[in-house]
């Protein structure tokens, strides 16, 4: 069996570092915009949303130089995130565990997507 995921798209929003106690190991956690491809025929654009989870090194290369408006490729495997909420109602999620991060945008992308509002 195989559960791979290959995404391109743009970060939604600065990434999220936090440090789990007490290992200290670093997880970090943005949405990712990627466009659906638009036949002809549709004509309407479409974006899909993925929760995207970095793990030790690679999330701290993601909290250090991914902004919102990013252009990044990821690699990594579906999960389902399931927790029961404070009304004892069970949730689920679905998140991408990355373990490649491809920052794909130029310097001068960077640049300007950090001195911009969106």
């Amino acid at each position: 069996m195989v559960n791979s995921v290959v995404l391109v798209g743009r970060a939604g929003r600065d990434p999220e570092i936090r440090f789990l106690e007490p290992s200290g190991n670093a997880k970090t956690t943005f949405n990712l915009a990627v466009d659906r491809p638009v036949r002809r025929t549709e004509g309407v654009e479409t974006t899909d949303w993925f929760r995207i989870e970095l793990w030790g090194k690679q999330a701290q290369i993601a909290a250090d130089y991914v902004r919102k408006g990013s252009l990044v490729g990821i690699q990594g495997r579906l999960e389902i995130s399931k927790w029961k909420d404070a009304q004892g109602q069970w949730h689920e999620m679905p998140v991408i565990t990355a373990n490649n991060l491809r920052l794909l945008g130029s310097r001068q992308d960077n640049r300007t997507t950090n001195s911009e509002e969106f």
